[in-house]
């Protein structure tokens, strides 16, 4: 789906007015990022203008940043090598130990009996790359190919 099309269908449900309210901007400049290019403004849309700064930058915690303000978390896809190549063991080693290293944050934190906000952002770092981690190997686990164990 093109950005402009899945705009199209958020302000259909949405209310264009308030939206443009709420951003500070025109209710006819919502209604052209809405349109395709060639009949917009000339103006990129949100979404295109995301997409721009995530090119030039390649820098993922933008997106990650956009994941986490809707409450969730950016997971790249995996790259698999060859369809059919199997190293389920050393994939499965790597979540196991992703994960008690996790728990070993954990408990390094709560050692003392409280979790200051140093260790709170650690923790939350760790978990993440869990996250991660785990989204990586059920994708693996999906396609049946674990050959890129370094990307999981």
């Amino acid at each position: 789906m093109k950005s402009h099309e899945l705009l199209h269908e958020v302000f259909e449900t949405g209310n264009a007015k308030q939206i443009a309210e709420d951003l500070g901007v025109s209710i006819s400049l919502v209604y052209k990022w809405g349109e395709p290019p060639e009949q917009g403004s000339g103006t990129a849309n949100p979404l295109d203008r995301i997409d721009g700064l995530l090119r030039s930058t390649n820098d993922p915690r933008i997106v990650q940043w956009i994941c986490h303000q809707a409450g969730g978390f950016f997971v790249r896809n995996p790259t698999m090598a060859k369809p059919g190549a199997y190293a389920v063991i050393p994939a499965t080693n790597r979540i196991v130990q992703e994960f008690a290293d996790m728990l070993g944050v954990i408990a390094s934190a709560a050692l003392d009996n409280s979790i200051s906000p140093a260790e709170a952002e650690k923790i939350r770092s760790g978990w993440e790359d869990l996250k991660a981690v785990t989204e990586r190997f059920v994708t693996s686990c999906e396609q049946g190919n674990f050959e890129d164990i370094t990307g999981i």
